[in-house]
């Protein structure tokens, strides 16, 4: 038999495990309450930088931020677009008429999509300020054609690009997920812009000699070497297809530096939250020989050139130089 004693001992000792154990349980988060902290939290910090960015009427949805600028913007580029797809449906329709024995160089269908960024930019005060742009002049002037190359961090990259290298035809190298996206992949198959598959080997190989083939032809390309926007606006690695092709073809390199193009759209905006004439600018320099490189001299001398052109706040960290 137990004492008196000893049984209130015990009684009082599973009391107090009991008060801990329900005091743990109350106090102490699981795991699941822990990440779910965690994400509120971030998507409180997204909504505050949204509205700090895009104003009070600024507000987030699973597509991305919108305000009531971006909200205009999106109905312009929406109103163009729906006319810039009946031109790229009229091109299709005139390649197969014509059995594709004219435009062989699918001019049209680039004219066509150079009309809707530049009535876009024009309608919306998107127009970046472009320091050098006599460089690209003169260049067209004599004749010969390049690899224009530049950083991205942005979706408006994309039209500041196409307006710096102007009413010339030229290709983009981009990826092949690009196809998806309304209008714009069709507009980047009507014109026969070259595409990369990054997961099939074969159709990189293709791809490299598509895009010699245009610049053996006398059309221009353009890429953004980085494969990706930079989420962070740093400068990212080059991936080397522009610069092989650029190399075997032995065509110039012409680097261009985009500045503050996320800082009227971020990755998480649907569209521009300002306008960009007052914010963004592209710088355009020299060209760069690819003759007398290796291709990775050839990179290098065309990374320094990009780096050379950017605010402080994009140009890659030390330790990724």
């Amino acid at each position: 038999m137990h004492s008196p004693v000893a049984v209130r001992t015990q009684h009082t000792h599973h009391t107090t495990s009991s008060q801990l154990l329900s005091a743990s349980a109350v106090t102490t988060p699981s795991n699941d309450d822990s990440s779910t902290t965690t994400a509120l939290t971030k998507q409180q910090k997204r909504n505050q930088q949204i509205r700090k960015e895009g104003g009070l009427l600024a507000f987030n949805t699973k597509f991305g931020a919108l305000n009531p600028f971006a909200i205009y913007y999106g109905l312009v580029s929406i109103a163009l677009g729906l006319v810039w797809f009946v031109a790229l449906t009229f091109s299709q329709l005139f390649y197969k008429l014509t059995g594709e024995r004219l435009d062989k160089k699918r001019r049209l269908p680039v004219f066509f999509s150079h009309v809707w960024g530049t009535l876009l930019m024009l309608f919306t005060g998107c127009f970046p300020k472009v320091e050098n742009w006599d460089v690209i002049r003169e260049f067209h002037k004599s004749g010969r054609k390049a690899m224009f190359v530049s950083n991205h961090n942005s979706w408006m990259d994309i039209p500041f690009l196409g307006y710096t290298i102007g009413w010339h035809n030229y290709k983009f190298v981009a990826k092949k997920e690009l196809e998806k996206v309304p209008i714009l992949g069709k507009a980047i198959k009507v014109a026969k812009n070259v595409l990369v598959d990054r997961t099939n080997r074969k159709s990189q190989l293709l791809t490299l000699k598509q895009g010699m083939k245009w610049l053996d032809d006398g059309v221009n390309l353009c890429t953004f070497p980085e494969g990706t926007r930079s989420r962070s606006g740093r400068l990212m690695p080059f991936k080397n297809g522009a610069f092989k092709m650029a190399h075997k073809a032995g065509k110039p390199v012409v680097p261009i530096s985009i500045c503050g193009a996320a800082k009227v759209m971020p990755s998480y905006w649907m569209f521009p939250f300002k306008p960009a004439h007052k914010v963004c600018k592209v710088v355009v320099h020299e060209p760069i020989e690819s003759e007398g490189k290796t291709e990775e001299e050839l990179a290098n001398a065309v990374r320094d050139a990009i780096i050379s052109g950017l605010p402080e706040e994009q140009r890659p960290l030390p330790s990724t130089q």
